[in-house]
This record gives C-alpha cells, sequence and structure tokens, in this order.
C-alpha cells in the first residue's frame, strides 16, 4: 500500500527532526452493512477508507497526526508539524526496513472484496425475522443487521520493522422486541468472528431469530427483582463482560502506567479468590477479538493475567513497556489508522472452573441467576460498575424459579473477584465491541458460569 523508499524517507526525516522513534500506519478498510427493520430492508451501506498514521515519540511522549495520502512530501510535512514544538538534534538512527512474514492463524473463505453476497445476507435477515415473529403474537418488531468489513494493515517503523496483515471480520445483529399493553422488553444475540461471510454457515438463522424472541418473552411477563446484597450465579458467555470492563481494563498499562489502577503494584499478589484463572488471548482461531498481529506489528500471544487468584501480567503496549518496565505482550491495538495505539484486550475470559451450574445453584438459599448480562458503566481507576442483566431468574431454596425484570449488579471489580467461590465447566464466550483512548475494537468476552458470594443487586420494573 505504501512504497517501502516512501516510508524509508519518512521515518529517516522524523528522526532527523529529534525522535527517538517514528512509526507509520498504513490502512485499507472496506465495510459494509444491510439492515432489516419491520420486515423489510432499511439500509445498505458500503465504504472504503484509507489512510496513515504518524507516531513520533520524543522520551515518554507520544505525538500522533494521520493523511490521506501516500506522497512523500505530504507525510514530511505532517511529520514536521508534529514535531514542531520538540524539534532537537538528532538522536537515534533508523534500521533498514526489512519485510517480515508471520503465520496467518486465521482463515478467511468468503471475503467482503471478493463478494458482497448480498442476496445471502438479506435471505439470513428475512428467516431470522419470520422466526422471531412466528415464536410469539406479542413479537411486534424485529430489527437485524449484518456487517462485514476487510482490513488491511501495513505498519513501519525505525527499527527497522516492515509487516503486514488482512483482517477479515463479520458480525450479526438481531433483536427483537416484545409489547404486552404498555410493557415491553426486548432480546438480543450479536454472534461475531474473525473471518469471512462463511461465518453464517456455523449459525441457524431460524434459531437465532427463535432465541431473541424467546429473551423479549421471558422479561414480558416476568416479576419485578428483589433488591439488596445476595449471591448472584453470573451465566456463561457474554457474562464474561463484568471481568472485562470492571477489572481487564485495570490491567492494561494505559491506566498502570499513571498508577491509574488500583492493580498498577499488585504483581504476584492474590487479587482474586484462588479459583480464578483469568487470560487474555490474541490466538484464538477465527475468534472476534483475536489479531495475528497488534497494531504496532508484533505478533499476538496468550497472556495469563490471574493464575490461581494472583495477578501474573499486564496487557503491555510499546509505550506502556517503556514506562513501566513489563515486556510487551501483542496488545498494542486501535481503531484506524485516526488513533495512536493503546494497551488494549483481545480475546479476555475466566478460565473453567470445576463446578457444575447445578452445584452452583443448589448451594443458594435466595438469590439471583444472571443468565445473560447486558450493557453497563464502569469508573475508570476503581473498577466500580453498574450492569445490568439481560435476562434473570429467581433462586429459592436452591431452584431456579420464577423469571424477573430489569435486574442490575453493582460491585467494583477487586471486589467481586475476591467474591468469586465456584467457577463452572459450562465455558463460552461473546462478541463485543470495547471502546478506550485508541478508539472502538473487536473484543471477545468469555467465562463459564460463576457464582459471587454476595453482591449488591438492584431491582425495579
Amino acid at each position: 500500500m505504501l512504497n517501502p523508499s516512501t516510508a524509508q524517507a519518512v521515518i529517516d526525516h522524523a528522526l532527523f527532526l529529534g525522535a527517538d522513534f517514528a512509526e507509520l500506519f498504513v490502512e485499507h478498510h472496506q465495510s459494509s452493512a444491510v439492515e432489516l427493520i419491520s420486515g423489510d430492508i432499511d439500509q445498505i451501506s458500503s465504504g472504503i477508507d484509507f489512510g496513515i498514521g504518524i507516531r513520533l515519540f520524543f522520551g515518554n511522549k507520544i505525538l500522533y497526526g494521520y493523511a490521506n495520502s501516500t506522497d512523500e512530501e505530504e507525510l514530511k510535512r505532517v511529520t514536521s508539524l508534529l514535531a514542531a514544538k520538540d524539534k532537537r538534534d538528532q538522536i537515534a538512527q533508523a534500521g533498514s526496513l526489512n519485510l517480515s512474514r508471520h503465520n496467518n492463524l486465521h482463515t478467511c473463505q468468503q471475503p467482503l472484496s471478493q463478494n458482497g453476497y448480498l442476496e445471502a445476507k438479506i435471505a439470513f435477515l428475512r428467516q431470522c425475522n419470520d422466526a422471531a415473529r412466528a415464536e410469539h403474537e406479542k413479537i411486534n418488531q424485529f430489527i437485524g443487521r449484518i456487517m462485514q468489513r476487510e482490513q488491511q494493515v501495513e505498519i513501519f517503523n525505525s527499527t527497522g520493522l516492515h509487516i503486514g496483515d488482512t483482517r477479515h471480520y463479520t458480525r450479526i445483529a438481531a433483536t427483537a422486541i416484545a409489547k404486552n399493553g404498555s410493557e415491553q422488553s426486548t432480546g438480543f444475540e450479536s454472534p461475531g468472528a474473525l473471518t469471512g461471510w462463511e461465518f453464517s454457515n456455523s449459525l441457524n438463522a431460524q434459531a437465532l431469530g427463535q432465541t431473541v424472541a424467546q429473551q423479549a418473552m421471558v422479561k414480558l411477563f416476568a416479576e419485578t427483582c428483589p433488591t439488596g446484597e445476595m449471591p448472584v450465579i453470573i451465566g456463561n458467555g457474554f457474562g464474561g463482560v463484568i471481568f472485562h470492563e470492571a477489572c481487564g481494563h485495570l490491567l492494561e498499562t494505559t491506566s498502570v502506567a499513571k498508577k491509574a489502577s488500583v492493580f498498577h503494584d499488585k504483581m504476584g499478589e492474590l487479587i482474586a479468590n484462588p479459583v480464578v484463572n483469568a487470560v487474555d488471548d490474541g490466538t484464538l482461531t477465527n475468534e472476534w477479538g483475536s489479531i495475528n498481529i497488534d497494531d504496532e506489528g508484533m505478533e499476538t500471544q496468550r497472556t495469563q493475567l490471574i493464575k490461581d487468584g494472583k495477578l501474573t501480567s499486564f496487557m503491555v503496549d510499546h509505550m506502556g513497556s517503556l514506562k513501566t518496565g513489563y515486556a510487551r505482550t501483542g496488545s498494542g491495538r486501535r481503531e484506524s489508522y485516526k488513533f495512536a495505539p493503546a494497551s488494549r484486550m483481545r480475546n479476555t475470559f475466566i478460565e473453567p472452573g470445576s463446578s457444575s451450574l447445578d452445584d452452583m445453584v443448589s448451594s443458594v438459599e435466595r438469590g439471583i441467576y444472571a443468565k445473560k448480562m447486558g450493557g453497563g458503566s464502569v469508573q475508570p481507576g476503581t473498577g466500580e460498575f453498574n450492569f445490568a442483566v439481560q435476562e434473570a431468574y429467581l433462586i429459592e431454596d436452591g431452584k431456579i424459579t420464577r423469571p424477573l425484570k430489569t435486574a442490575t449488579l453493582i460491585s467494583t471489580g477487586p471486589k467481586v473477584l475476591k467474591e468469586i467461590s465456584m467457577v463452572g465447566e459450562d465455558f463460552a464466550m461473546a462478541a463485543g465491541m470495547c471502546g478506550s483512548v485508541s478508539g472502538s475494537v473487536p473484543t471477545t468476552v468469555g467465562q463459564p458460569a460463576l457464582k459471587v458470594d454476595n453482591i449488591l443487586v438492584g431491582g425495579g420494573n
């Protein structure tokens, strides 16, 4: 995408201006989306974006800008503007660019650039819609959306690195809305993968429509959730969003380097119940949050964050490594060329344990089974969170009894880690998008069902 001689000239120019390190991130991004509402195709969109991000280090200071041109003089002009206030005599020499190869862990058979697969996508959404509406007469709306994109990246830096990758993403979102008089409830699922349209072969459109409709119907006639502190069993899959948001971000050097994380000085210490083991892994084949290389050009890896309750690693990008002294973990990520990279999660999950869901339920005299989590909010630095439960049930005398309306879980990441006493065997993962200082990136959350001995539950209609 960018002539290596042009990249070398721009990097040499940046070091001549006094930068300690210079990097070019080149991106070509193609995307498409199809949306169905009220049984009809409401929107079809597509687009292509191209740009080059320029990042300079002056000590621990990061300077960042971007251009939409491959012209050498324009890229040098942007570089000069970035370095204008920090310009100094040259102190670093650029390495000669050497193209590196990496293993492609994530196959793609039906990329967006080959075919838009528009008719197949429309047919898939219509099957979802028909199945959802056929599930119950109270289902009065279905919204479906299919997104596919193809991101080509090329990275050059002053150490001599030259490496590239192509990433293929496909995601399907399905929402069903049930209504009974003034009462309304929703069901939602959004599976995704790092692959092409062949991802749809692993899904059943009819089953997806039925699932979101059933979720909506369960809540429509549910009872009010009790409130107060009580034991809660958090379901597998998207239940991992609590660990991701309330704990995962506190383990990124984005916050650790600034000592804005309560865990910044806890390496090697027991920060969770010993039954908790947590991982951030970019190598899982075709998982939504996986990558071959991060957005700084480092090959991805598996990072054990917590082992038997002890903190064993942070997620570390290039600048995070310089500031903290911890080795890089291939965690430098960004939304696009418009953002400088930062330490970010990939596929982040609590590993399976040895307890069954039945064992957990039977151990609770009165509490909540949060079968499926929804969205929430987290206070950066402390991990204080407030998460909605999308599908919840009351547990009484060791048995799941009645469905509940809106439930909310309130606690802090550090506290909830220590309150986990049982970890299940039914491990599952779920796709999501994560926002932070370097934009929004695909991430996967996951866990088996787990028991939290004591957590504040908020109820209401």
